[in-house]
């Protein structure tokens, strides 16, 4: 049956019930929307056709559209159409975790991955498109179909079968290769990615792709495509992952006791587990700001613990970092007490400049020098600017200090990437938002999981034991950048980049016209192994090599177009007399 038919034999409803298209809309926005409701209307008469007794029932039409609703138009656009089952496990997870004794909900099933032998498997470009079920496979496709990737690693595990002689596989070299599915669904909170990821890590399984969506009301639907669990101990794999999620839901409730004062910190910079305790003063740092004399001006951006803001502190212009009371659980108030620590001991031209902090609730906020050139973020994707490799040189040089003073005070920033990079009037880059930044710790590597995936290190990802090196690694990210005004991976999910960065060894497609040296730079700074990456001392100095390079080239040219002129000018005046 065609989408066609199944608009008009199913649900015509569903069509009247999209937006109108207005002057604002774009049209790939429209198209989405109508691909979208295809897709609702593809699945809806599926699941009528197949005798679904819940597709049958009353209201179950808007119900199922609802659900679509729910949802970024991403969810319509990746979902297998062909396993329409699949979209009602969904719901019914995202309806089980609105009861907080079921949370988080939880589904694992046996699905089998098809190989491809049309090579395109190389290329990690990962494609919603719905695969077929192999009329050998057991079990049933991924719920978002396959990526390469997956179809790489089902093609491997043929072949090595074929190899060794199995006649079995001898028989049928297109045999699927079966993987775990794991969906959970559960009350959408800060870091719920990367808790889930280190979770599945720690139960011993291999993430090889996964798609992670919240719904407009603020739950998640996480779907994981994992190995690295026998394939007939699903049960044992459900009991495994339901003794983990319980601790981590215990874990992550929220605290609602108010704030008397911040956590203090251990003698290694990381916040203490008591919850009543102040940030030691040293007798001469004088940093508590009164909010009486805070004035906002415009809120500049919105996060999901907090608003930042231009104002005024005491006739200072100032940004204002305000903390969201409903926000605020234990796991907040150590990142803030963190931020607040480290911001107060760091003063360096290439770093933001920490004014004091508001730690009396309800005002939990911090205020730092504001930096009117806004981010290099904005300035790259939202501005779509460009840097002059002259110019490109002198920022990367201005982070890599920054960096280096941080390194040098055993700080590791954990989360350096574009948005965290703020210009001043002057054009001066520093390095800005400490709240995941820590302390190295005594044994000088860390094994907590944080930052951004599109930036981050593949250590970091794989929840391995790092130290300052992560930071190089995500500063190659930053420079690759400011060279191509490009995000990283833009056709990847953060979540499939990062999938790509540790099983395939994804790293961005640097430019063929890139000066050799800073190429060479980039491909040290993205080694897979830490220590064979530069430390930022060494970076600054290969910087200034090139821009002492460049700027010889560049004056040796400027002396050039002088001599021809000279010469032009000298041939003009012989000709005139």
């Amino acid at each position: 049956m065609t989408v066609m038919d199944s608009n008009e034999s199913c649900s015509s409803r569903s069509v009247e019930s999209s937006p109108p298209r207005t002057a604002g809309n774009n049209s790939n926005g429209h198209r989405h929307q109508m691909k979208k409701l295809e897709v609702y209307n593809e699945v809806l008469c599926r699941l009528k056709e197949s005798s679904n007794e819940e597709a049958n029932e009353p209201g179950f039409d808007d119900e199922l559209l609802a659900h679509f609703n729910r949802l970024p138009t991403r969810y319509a656009l990746d979902v297998n159409v062909e396993r329409a089952e699949d979209v009602l496990m969904h719901k019914r997870l995202l309806h089980l975790a609105h009861d907080p004794a079921n949370r988080p909900a939880f589904e694992v099933r046996l699905v089998q991955v098809s190989p491809t032998t049309d090579g395109s498997s190389d290329d990690l470009a990962y494609s919603s498109a719905p695969k077929h079920q192999s009329a050998q496979s057991i079990h049933p496709p991924p719920a978002f179909g396959s990526s390469p990737n997956l179809e790489a690693l089902a093609l491997e595990a043929n072949e090595s079968q074929v190899q060794s002689g199995d006649g079995a596989v001898n028989s049928y070299p297109t045999l699927a290769r079966p993987m775990h599915e794991i969906t959970i669904s559960t009350e959408d909170k800060p870091k719920l990615l990367s808790q889930l990821t280190s979770l599945l890590a720690e139960v011993g399984l291999n993430i090889q792709e996964a798609h992670a969506f919240s719904t407009v009301d603020r739950y998640s639907l996480d779907v994981f495509v994992v190995d690295g669990w026998p394939y007939e101990e699903t049960e044992q794999l459900q009991s495994a992952l339901e003794r983990e999620l319980f601790k981590l839901e215990k874990q992550s409730s929220p605290n609602r006791h108010s704030l008397s004062s911040l956590s203090e910190l251990d003698q290694n910079g990381t916040p203490s587990q008591l919850n009543h305790l102040t940030i030691p003063h040293d007798g001469t740092d004088v940093w508590e700001v009164d909010p009486r004399y805070l004035m906002l001006d415009h809120k500049v951006a919105s996060g999901s613990y907090g608003d930042l803001y231009k104002g005024t502190y005491r006739s200072q212009e100032v940004a204002i970092k305000i903390l969201k009371t409903e926000r605020v659980n234990s796991d907040i108030q150590k990142e803030f007490a963190q931020e607040v620590y480290i911001l107060r001991k760091v003063r360096h031209k290439n770093v933001v400049q920490f004014i004091g902090a508001c730690t009396k609730p309800p005002s939990l906020c911090i205020v730092t020098e504001f930096m009117s050139g806004g981010s290099v973020y904005d300035f790259l994707h939202k501005q779509k600017g460009t840097f002059k490799l002259p110019t490109l040189l002198k920022v990367s040089i201005d982070i890599s200090k920054g960096m280096n003073y941080l390194h040098q005070n055993n700080i590791i920033h954990r989360d350096l990437k574009a948005a965290n990079l703020l210009l001043d009037e002057h054009e001066v880059v520093k390095v800005a938002d400490f709240g995941v930044a820590r302390v190295k710790a005594q044994t000088g590597v860390m094994t907590a999981e944080t930052g951004t995936y599109r930036w981050m290190a593949p250590e970091v990802i794989e929840h391995k034991p790092y130290d300052h090196k992560a930071d190089v690694f995500s500063f190659g990210v930053v420079l690759w950048e400011l060279l191509t005004g490009k995000l990283p991976y833009e056709y990847l999910t953060p979540l499939q980049a990062a999938v790509g960065v540790v099983q395939k060894g994804l790293r961005p497609t640097i430019p063929k016209n890139t000066h050799p040296k800073l190429t060479e730079l980039l491909e040290r700074c993205w080694q897979q192994d830490p220590s064979l990456r530069p430390d930022f001392a060494e970076i600054i100095d290969i910087l200034k090599q090139i821009a002492k390079e460049v700027g010889e080239e560049a004056s040796a040219a400027a002396t050039d177009d002088r001599r021809r002129d000279k010469g032009f000018l000298s041939v003009l005046r012989r000709g005139n007399q």
